[in-house]
């Protein structure tokens, strides 16, 4: 029987939040038809976007190409090798095409760069994130966000730069197998196992000979280097062991000094461009003479890298003194492996660090932006920006839940990134 009395309303909260959490779920869902396994619980990704404002884009494309000239001029390059203390050539040809730049945009004050990184995981990854994200987005968001390039086109991209790479080491694409390569450890545990088979197949489609292997697999007869058996002629390396110093990576070291086999990234690449320590000289204006820095260059350097400084027995006093301001990393690492925020240190860890010759680097903190989720909830965010060969090829980002350091625990993860429109 039908009456007149009023029907409760259902409070449109409520409604947005159920198009809120039914979002989430085809989120999750396309990502792992997509190809990124264990969504979100495994590999987690925030179900949020952050949009990059199109003047912050120019200026970082304006220091990339800035970066790119410093880094690859030959006295950087000899003067950074010359005091590394490696035994390395002062000349390599090949270029890395999956660099990326970590950026923090504080709330107040510019943008700055907090490390570079030769050999990132994540690209594809991250090109799907963006893409399916946009997909859900509704339209009068959409407008306002420059649209991600779809999954083929950035395939085709990858492909492009892998082909310009080969071409330029060999004078024509190779024969031997192109070996996207880790460490055992890394593809039986590592988040980023299928995001290599994906890569494999990217260049299987192309016709190029490609396996997904793993440094136990290598072995250098003293002409080529081999894997499988197979000869091998060009590796994407995701070995973690950067400069190539582990008993199981010599054979790739010695293809490496070679110089028959192309490797990307190297112990030159990581040398002259990745090295934390390369910040100090990158950071601070008292060895510009020496590296060839010219002064136009020097104000984009110094207004965008925080302060950095390798700890040494001269300046450590003055560091312990100020710890308060800075954060310490290990020279050589990776994932925030060995990050030390400042209430973790004091002066007898910092001199224990320095004699025993572990490479820390002090680096002034820089803030990041909170991303807000549903309710009270927040992230801290932080910018990924890929490259090659001084042009942009993608923007991502992750988050944190903790506010000194990269916490990817849900809800913090990889998080969709876009440029925003002009105007």
């Amino acid at each position: 029987m039908e009456t007149d009395a009023p029907r409760p309303a259902f409070p449109r909260t409520h409604l947005l939040r159920g198009l809120m959490e039914d979002r989430r779920e085809q989120l999750w869902s396309r990502l792992r038809t997509a190809g990124i396994p264990g969504v979100p619980d495994e590999f987690s990704v925030t179900f949020a976007h952050q949009a990059i404002p199109a003047a912050v884009l120019a200026e970082i494309d304006g220091f990339i190409r800035v970066f790119e000239d410093v880094t690859t001029r030959p006295v950087w390059q000899e003067s950074v090798i010359g005091s590394s203390g490696q035994s390395l050539p002062l000349k390599r040809p090949e270029v890395c095409f999956f660099s990326a730049w970590d950026f923090h945009l504080p709330p107040e004050g510019p943008w700055q760069v907090i490390e570079f990184n030769d050999n990132g995981s994540g690209l594809l990854y991250a090109g799907l994130i963006n893409e399916c994200f946009h997909a859900l987005l509704e339209p009068a968001r959409q407008a306002t966000l420059e649209a991600p390039p779809p999954a083929a086109e950035l395939g085709r991209r990858i492909r492009q730069m892998v082909r310009q790479e080969a071409e330029s080491f060999f004078g024509a694409m190779p024969e031997g197998l192109f070996l996207i390569l880790d460490e055992p450890e890394a593809l039986e545990r590592g988040k980023f196992g299928a995001e290599m088979e994906m890569l494999r197949e990217l260049f299987r489609e192309e016709g190029w000979p490609a396996e997904v292997g793993t440094t136990a697999g290598l072995r250098w007869d003293g002409e080529r280097l081999r894997h499988g058996g197979e000869p091998v002629s060009f590796i994407v390396n995701r070995s973690t062991d950067f400069l190539l110093e582990k008993e199981a990576t010599r054979p790739l070291r010695d293809a490496f000094l070679n110089g028959g086999v192309y490797v990307a990234p190297n112990p030159f690449t990581y040398a002259t461009r990745s090295d934390k320590r390369l910040l100090e000289f990158l950071s601070l204006p008292s060895w510009d003479r020496d590296l060839g820095i010219e002064a136009r260059e020097r104000a984009v350097l110094s207004r965008h890298i925080p302060e950095t400084r390798l700890l040494r027995p001269d300046n450590l006093d003055a560091i312990v003194e100020n710890r308060g301001q800075f954060v310490f990393k290990p020279s050589r690492s990776h994932a925030s492996r060995g990050f030390l925020p400042s209430s973790r240190v004091g002066r007898s860890r910092l001199q224990r660090l320095v004699r025993r010759g572990e490479g820390y680097v002090a680096q002034r903190k820089v803030g990041r932006p909170q991303i807000h989720l549903a309710g009270d909830a927040y992230v801290w965010a932080d910018l990924r920006v890929w490259a090659y060969r001084g042009e942009r090829v993608l923007l991502s980002g992750r988050t944190s839940i903790d506010g000194d350091s990269l916490d990817l625990r849900p809800p913090a993860g990889w998080i969709p990134t876009f440029a925003a429109k002009a105007g």
